[in-house]
């Protein structure tokens, strides 16, 4: 079997970070644990089981901290004002928001600041998504498809921009922008897609035209890692999310001559390489 494995599969730049970040906390001796994450920091549950045996705790309720303790803002970024209120707590905030998610928001706030209305292409339910909704202060519609989009103009939205979650589907996103920009010449539109997230769609999109079968290695609840399945199954190929080796569909791989491989932004490289082993193995 010949196995293509995506150059641009495994941890990004915001996930590595986020979790060095976490690393250098629970090093810090004057620390005490547990260390507490606002969710999961970043959405892998085999990475989630490595540090919760660290000592570190999953917190919903981010208003039950108090002053002195440690939390660890996930890579995917919070709320504006859930970030306000843990600092007049005097709660030891750690910031691992990704630098791209960042950059986002504060895009999002400049234009907001205008009196503009966010048009945000992404997931409703995303932590991300929350985060960024949180900085628009002028108001936000969350747009998942064309006809979300086609929707909102019919029942008028001005003045607007255009942003998104930013690990969004980069082609998606760039229709969205031909739509409105037919509309309004004028209407700003952000670059809020991160640059690794086109790179990794756009080399499954590459890899899946040379093999018979896809396997995208990740979290189930990982967005970017769901978005490159669906950029697999665009390719007209089967394609496989698998989370862990347990998931990987043996019998409808064995006798395939040739396989792809990519894998989520927040999948470690041992997840991916015991994926590769087993299928040398087939």
């Amino acid at each position: 079997m010949n196995i293509i494995l995506a150059e641009t599969a495994g941890f990004c730049m915001g996930v590595d970070l986020a979790l060095r970040k976490l690393d250098a906390l629970l090093r810090e001796p004057e620390v005490s644990c547990p260390v507490f994450t606002l969710g999961p920091i970043i959405h892998n549950p085999q990475v989630l089981d490595h540090y919760k045996a660290r000592g570190v705790r999953q917190l919903d309720d981010p208003f039950s901290l108090r002053s002195g303790q440690s939390v660890v803002v996930r890579a995917h970024g919070i709320p504006k004002n859930i970030e306000q209120e843990l600092r007049a707590r005097g709660v030891h905030l750690v910031d691992a928001t990704c630098p791209k998610v960042k950059k986002a928001q504060l895009l999002i706030a400049r234009q907001a600041a205008q009196g503009r209305i966010m048009l945000l292409l992404g997931e409703a339910d995303h932590p991300e998504v929350r985060g960024l909704l949180s900085y628009a202060e002028s108001g936000a519609r969350v747009l998942e498809s064309e006809e979300d989009l086609e929707a909102v103009l019919r029942e008028g939205c001005s003045p607007c921009f255009l942003a998104a979650q930013t690990t969004q589907d980069r082609k998606l996103y760039d229709r969205m922008s031909r739509i409105l920009r037919r509309l309004d010449p004028d209407m700003p539109i952000l670059d809020t897609i991160c640059a690794a997230t086109t790179n990794r769609q756009t080399e499954t999109r590459h890899i899946a035209g040379q093999v018979q079968a896809m396997i995208v290695v990740g979290g189930r609840t990982s967005g970017n890692t769901r978005r490159l399945v669906q950029v697999a199954e665009q390719s007209g190929i089967p394609c496989f999310h698998v989370e862990t080796l347990a998931d990987l569909p043996v019998d409808s791989l064995r006798g395939l001559n040739s396989v792809g491989v990519t894998a989520g932004a927040s999948t470690p490289a041992d997840s991916i390489q015991g994926i590769i082993n087993h299928l040398k193995s087939l």
